[in-house]
């Protein structure tokens, strides 16, 4: 049995978000990857674009920065450079000056860093999972998947508690910008131009820089040094500091990315054991646990894709690329690549190696919270085993409506305990 297989006709239309509201369109990402890698798709929202599919290509280009820029923005939909401006944040910038904002905050997020806080993480799972666990049938995205990345949150950012819930609801708005269960300011369904400067082009943009803008106002008055949003604010090495504007959007690219990713990967995780029940008693062994995080991330591939734009010519697969187009680098087609890994379509815990593109590998944009994730989906899915056994299915799941971030946002399921 696998997990979940794709209904799409082979023939998607990967502009539409309507197209991935049951999942990726894999079918049609399978299809490309045969016979059509690298493929121009007209675009009537705004400027085409090339599609590339498989894996060993989008590492290579990845891997190109020199030719393939972040610093023309990282979604599909096109924006001026005034749009460009007041959104971005380091993620929407090349080297050296991507460096020099990462490098700020990057320690923080290093592996023997983050590996301090795995007592604090499996408190939190166990807490979670007390109180999830005390009824036979839950919604296993809103009552464990959503829970953990949301409080290990507030901890990274130096938050009340009281204030994770509002945050999570306006991180959803942002980056599930595009889906009428998080927001009412729905971005291919109304106008919204008067957000055009805002991050993700959303109003939750201006909330979160009102909050982040009063937060460090109270820290400073206490003395409260410690945290990622201080070390953001230290000058550089040539003593350059952030401006408002990058500060906010850097508050929002955490308080999204920093609590959805984690999520999906942890309800795709959930989905898995659902209907591969083996997992469970994979779960158990203890040699599991260096391959079995990264295989879940693979599985769940939050980020679909990212889109660099060509700054010179670039021939591939007997086509040119030209200067100026936009490229989408489809991270979910290359984690399904079959060239690439054996039975893509199952989730093998034990998969090694295990290359997969969930963290954008292979570039200088490789995902700073790469670590944390790993961390939370392992100790997550060690006390989950301890306590289940068996999960299965309680209802129909449904899938986020958004071509950018994918996931499971609903996920019923029953359990019986140890």
């Amino acid at each position: 049995m696998t997990v979940w297989q794709p209904t799409d006709d082979g023939f998607a239309d990967l502009t539409s978000h309507d197209s991935f509201i049951d999942g990726a369109p894999h079918n049609t990402f399978a299809r490309l990857r045969r016979e059509a890698p690298l493929v121009w798709t007209d675009w009537t929202d705004g400027e085409g674009f090339w599609s590339v599919t498989r894996h060993a290509d989008i590492l290579e280009l990845n891997r190109n920065f020199k030719v393939m820029s972040s610093a023309r923005g990282i979604r599909m939909e096109d924006q001026t450079y005034e749009e460009y401006l007041a959104r971005r944040t380091f993620q929407e910038t090349d080297p050296p000056e991507h460096m020099q904002t990462r490098i700020k905050v990057a320690k923080a997020f290093s592996k023997p860093v983050i590996a301090q806080f795995e007592d604090q993480i499996r408190d939190l799972c166990v807490d979670i999972l007390d109180q999830a666990l005390s009824d036979e049938e839950f919604d296993a995205t809103k009552a464990i998947a959503r829970q953990l990345p949301m409080r290990m949150l507030g901890r990274i950012l130096g938050t009340p508690d009281e204030d994770l819930e509002w945050l999570v609801e306006k991180g959803d708005a942002l980056i599930a910008n595009t889906d009428p269960d998080f927001t009412e300011h729905v971005l291919d369904k109304m106008d919204t131009d008067e957000f055009r400067l805002l991050p993700f082009n959303s109003p939750a943009g201006a909330e979160l820089y009102v909050y982040a803008r009063d937060l460090m106002a109270r820290k400073q008055a206490a003395g409260d040094t410690s945290g990622v949003l201080n070390l953001i604010l230290q000058p550089g090495p040539d003593g350059s500091v952030i401006s408002e504007t990058e500060f906010r959007n850097f508050f929002c690219l955490l308080v999204a990315a920093g609590n959805d990713t984690t999520r999906y990967s942890i309800a795709a995780g959930i989905q898995a054991m659902c209907h591969q029940p083996e997992l469970l008693d994979t779960l158990r062994s203890d040699d599991i646990w260096q391959t079995a995080a990264d295989e879940i991330i693979r599985w769940a591939s939050p980020a679909m894709y990212f889109r660099r734009t060509a700054l010179d010519d670039l021939e591939m697969h007997g086509q040119t690329i030209r200067k100026g187009d936009k490229v989408l680098l489809w991270f979910v087609s290359g984690n399904r690549d079959d060239e690439a890994f054996d039975d893509p379509f199952r989730v093998n815990l034990a998969r090694h190696p295990n290359r997969h593109l969930a963290f954008g590998q292979g570039g200088p944009h490789v995902c700073l919270g790469m670590w944390l994730a790993r961390l939370e989906v392992r100790v997550l899915f060690e006390e989950l085993v301890r306590r289940v056994k068996s999960i299965e299915p309680a209802g129909p799941h449904k899938f986020l409506r958004s071509n950018f971030v994918g996931g499971l946002k609903s996920l019923p399921v029953r359990v019986s305990l140890n």
